[in-house]
């Protein structure tokens, strides 16, 4: 089924007269982000070529092992991997230095992701960093009802919540794990609910190759066979095993999603001095050998595949072996990874707004800019886990998804960059009255006011006696409040119902055609 002139119709959200509430900011929606400020870079040039060279060290001396895909041991000989056999299912594949870089060249630096909504469209690479909820958590949490498992209606809460944000530019994937829902089919009712309850672009499933094809097909039905073949309209999150494997599971979805034109994210998930060493150049080290390798793939199978280099590093508490998010060292990372993909000229995703606290807290809040700011300046352009973080990702937190999409909005303002320019220098907003005189009523400050400076939807800013007065409410209660009130005032955007009933019955013949699996 093609998609509608009314699916395909730029739609954008009907925006209400502004009102005294606070948290409008118009002058700072976009369907991305363009950055107006710099990367940081972090390390020099003799440094960067020793961690390239490190990494093609590691490919060319130790190798991958690739696991139960024999097509993609295929296409990795062809291309002049040296493999071993290793028996059981198992190859170990040794790459010459450089070769693949070469393969990577195919890849596009920069590409769009279609939305149901091309007004909601988002470019990936360059200039351009799109924000994106977290992804993977078990469990969902909220001040009423504490910590428990998530199920299909915390999930479409969350794609609702993340809807109507308009900080957030992509839907994400597997927001929470809806484990009121079979394993082997919750992937179905998933990728509905971002089709269904936002016209964002969206994450696939990648849990195993059939659950990504289900998802491609799902794509093609909303957009039309012909449109998706051309145009990345989904992505799929994929994880290397570290250290320096990568399973049949994985790589069969990679094709999978590589093979149809559809976009892949390659991210080695890092755990310093568990799964890579615990200095911080030898895990970017890692990182770029197992994430070339895997976007590589893409290349085999269709060049000119969209492919984003991934950046998972973390650290651990040394006394216990847990893992610690948050953490300074990962952040330094995650700079150098900018600086490393910019070089392979590849779009990058990393870090996000990580942490190990239990609470929408100052912890949380604390940790969670220390790792969002290093994804700002590094130059990522694909932030997953922008909002929603808790708990070392085992948990989506309802007050923390609405306390970061906040930070999100003041990241907009911040990665404009600071004009300067006659207006800006704003000469005659002091000579209007001169010395002594105040601003309130100038021009200037009349012509700009509305749009200076970014206004918070959940901060107080009060004065201490006003909000002691009305209960001294605290930052967490308040985003309990919104996080309902957004809710409640949530509408659909449109979807074509001859598309949702094709949907619908593509998801309940597939849903027929096998037994629950719960594992």
């Amino acid at each position: 089924m093609q998609a509608s002139d009314e699916t395909r119709k730029p739609r954008r959200r009907p925006r209400e007269a502004r009102s005294g509430a606070p948290g409008q900011n118009p002058h700072l929606e976009v369907p991305f982000i363009t950055r107006g400020i710099p990367t940081y870079d972090l390390l020099g040039e003799e440094a960067l070529q020793r961690i390239e060279q490190t990494a093609d060290r590691i490919l060319a001396e130790i190798g991958i092992e690739f696991r139960e895909d024999p097509e993609t041991v295929r296409l990795f000989r062809e291309a002049g991997g040296e493999v071993t056999d290793l028996g059981g299912d198992a190859w170990n594949i040794k790459f010459a230095p450089g070769m693949i870089r070469e393969i990577l060249k195919t890849a596009p630096a920069r590409f769009t992701q279609a939305a149901r909504n091309p007004a909601r469209n988002v470019e990936i690479g360059g200039d351009a960093v799109v924000l994106a909820p977290a992804y993977g958590s078990p469990f969902v949490m909220d001040l009423d009802k504490g910590r428990r498992y998530g199920t299909i209606t915390d999930f479409r809460n969350f794609v609702k919540l993340a809807q109507s944000s308009p900080w957030l530019h992509h839907s994400g994937g597997t927001i929470c794990e809806p484990t009121d829902i079979a394993v082997n089919k919750r992937h179905l009712d998933m990728v509905y609910s971002h089709i269904r309850y936002s016209d964002r672009a969206f994450l696939g499933s990648i849990t195993a190759p059939e659950r990504a094809e289900d998802s491609i097909e799902m794509c093609r039905i909303l957009f039309g066979a012909d449109f998706v073949d051309q145009n990345c309209v989904i992505m799929g999150n994929f994880n290397t095993t570290s250290p320096l494997v990568l399973d049949g599971v994985t790589t069969q979805g990679i094709r999978a999603y590589a093979g149809a034109n559809q976009g892949s994210i390659h991210l080695p998930f890092l755990l310093g001095g568990a799964v890579s060493p615990l200095t911080m150049a030898g895990s970017v080290a890692q990182c770029l050998a197992e994430s070339m390798t895997s976007c590589a793939l893409t290349q085999l199978v269709r060049p000119g595949a969209p492919a984003v280099l991934g950046s998972f590093l973390s650290s651990m508490s040394l006394r216990s072996g847990s893992p610690t998010f948050g953490t300074p060292e990962p952040a330094l990372g995650s700079l150098v990874m900018g600086q490393l993909a910019r070089r392979a000229n590849l779009p990058l995703r990393c870090a996000g707004n990580f942490s190990t606290s239990k609470l929408p807290d100052a912890q949380a809040m604390q940790q969670g800019i220390m790792s969002m700011m290093s994804a700002v300046q590094c130059g990522a352009n694909y932030i997953l886990h922008s909002a929603g973080f808790l708990d070392g990702l085992l948990s989506m937190s309802y007050e923390k998804f609405m306390m970061d999409t906040d930070l999100c909005g003041m990241l907009h303002a911040y990665t404009r960059g600071l004009p300067v320019d006659d207006d800006t220098l704003a000469f005659e907003a002091l000579a209007e009255k001169g010395p002594g005189e105040h601003l309130f009523s100038t021009a200037h400050t009349l012509r700009h006011y509305q749009s200076a400076y970014y206004d918070s939807a959940l901060d107080d800013n009060q004065p201490w006696e006003t909000w002691d007065e009305q209960g001294g409410i605290d930052a967490a209660t308040r985003a309990n409040t919104r996080w309902k009130a957004q809710l409640n005032s949530y509408e659909a955007p449109p979807l074509d119902p001859g598309i949702d009933a094709a949907l619908q019955d593509f998801m309940a013949r597939r849903k027929a055609s096998m037994p629950d699996a719960w594992y």
